[in-house]
Formats: structure tokens, C-alpha cells, sequence
């Protein structure tokens, strides 16, 4: 069966209720905080993980920026990504989301009440628009998740070139860059097996300003690229050896 299918089965009595929930948060007139409405979508992801047979291990949350107003840079491997980093971040944060997925149903709630930002990367105008939006509002202190390959890698955990440009919003608001290493995340959902499945999520060492200031950004994206990639070895390897 497909996990998602499963998913959904599991949660079919929950999912009215999120999903009002959820766009109540949309609300113009909604008074919840921005900590609130996430520690409310958290803990419904943390329940949809538990109901589809996925354990999310996590490791390094403490090494997160003691302020808000920093971006995560996580490879990208599927759907689940997202929903391992609702269950394990503990600080709230967007999402820059590509036009495609966007309209999905609950996707599209969930994006409006976290606040999140939809790019057309085939329209320049789009993606130069995001790049202010996205300064601006990490400038404001608030935090965001952007995929820097541009699309899901389909080797498992191999990844793709990482795209300079999308670091331009962390250097024009001069935070810091949290590279994460998304393990296994392909798994749960490209698998067809409902079987029990672990995915990690690694948050790793923050890259503050000081330490790109001057660099291009193609080369802090292939900094941030290694620094992913070799972590990801690293825990396969040691896996294989014990």
C-alpha cells in the first residue's frame, strides 16, 4: 500500500479538524502567534509520522542560532522532507515553495499559515521577487527553509549541484546559514511498502556572516553542498560499520 494512502486512512477522523484549524490560521483576522501556529502544525505532523510508521531521528537542533532570522539549507530528497523538519525544528520558519506544489490541498494552507513564499522558477521576475521577500523578512527575524538543488535528487542520498542564486537572500540579509542533511527522507514515500522506516535529520554547525563575507555565491553554495554531503557519508559509513 502507498504511504500516503496509509497516511491518510490512519488520520481520516483527525483531518476535518486540522484542516479548519489550519485555515483559521489564514485568517486576516487571526490573533494566534507565529509560535503558535506552528507548534500546532508540529505536533499534527509529529502524529501523521507516528500513524505512517516513520521514526524522524534528529540530531543538532542545539547548534541552531541562539536569535531568529536564519535560513536552512536542507538536500531535497521528496514530499517528507518537510514533514521531518515540522517534527524536529524547534524554531518556526517558512518555506520557500515552488508554484507547482502549491495549489495541493493542505499544502496550500499550510503554506498561508506559515507564511511562505510560492516561486514560478520559470519566470525570473518571480524568483528575483522572492529573493527580496525572503531578505526582507529574515531581516525581521524570521527563519526559512529553501532547497538550494532547485528539485528533489532521484539518488537517494546523493545530491545534485547546489543553485548559487539561492543564497543570495542569506547574503543580501547577511544571516546565518544552517546547512541540513536530510537522510533517508526518500524512503518513506518512494517506497511503496508501508513497512517501518527511519529518516535522520542532521541540523549541522551555522555559517555566519563573517565567515562567507566576500565569497560568491556559487562557491558558499558548494561550501554548504560539502558540508551536507560529507555529514551524510559520514553516518552511512559508520551505519555500515557497526
Amino acid at each position: 500500500m502507498n504511504r500516503i494512502v496509509y497516511m491518510v486512512l490512519r488520520n481520516f477522523y483527525r483531518a476535518p479538524y486540522w484542516f479548519l484549524k489550519i485555515c483559521s490560521f489564514c485568517r486576516e483576522s487571526d490573533t494566534h502567534t507565529e509560535e503558535q501556529r506552528y507548534e500546532f502544525l508540529s505536533r499534527m505532523v509529529r502524529k501523521i509520522n507516528h500513524s505512517g510508521r516513520v521514526t524522524v531521528k534528529s540530531r543538532g537542533a542545539e547548534n541552531l542560532p541562539q536569535k531568529d532570522g536564519f535560513i536552512l539549507f536542507p538536500n531535497h530528497q521528496g514530499l517528507f522532507d518537510s514533514l521531518a523538519l515540522f517534527e524536529t525544528c524547534p524554531r518556526p520558519f517558512g518555506i520557500v515553495i515552488k508554484k507547482e506544489a502549491s495549489n495541493w490541498v493542505l499544502v496550500k494552507q499550510v503554506i498561508q499559515a506559515i507564511k511562505g513564499i510560492v516561486i514560478d522558477r520559470e519566470d525570473i521576475k518571480s524568483s528575483l521577487e522572492v529573493i527580496r521577500q525572503v531578505t526582507e523578512e529574515v531581516k525581521k527575524g524570521r527563519n526559512f527553509v529553501i532547497f538550494p538543488e532547485g528539485t528533489r535528487s532521484r539518488e537517494g542520498n546523493t545530491l545534485l549541484p547546489f543553485k548559487g542564486g539561492t543564497f543570495k537572500s542569506a547574503v543580501n540579509a547577511r544571516c546565518p546559514i544552517v546547512p541540513v542533511s536530510l537522510i533517508d527522507c526518500y524512503k518513506p514515500f518512494d517506497i511503496v511498502s508501508i513497512r517501518k522506516e527511519t529518516v535522520q535529520v542532521h541540523y549541522l554547525d551555522p555559517i555566519y556572516p563573517e565567515e562567507y563575507a566576500g565569497m560568491k555565491t556559487k562557491d558558499i553554495a558548494q561550501m554548504v553542498h560539502d558540508r551536507i554531503q560529507e555529514r551524510i557519508l559520514q553516518v552511512i559509513q559508520s551505519e555500515q560499520q557497526s
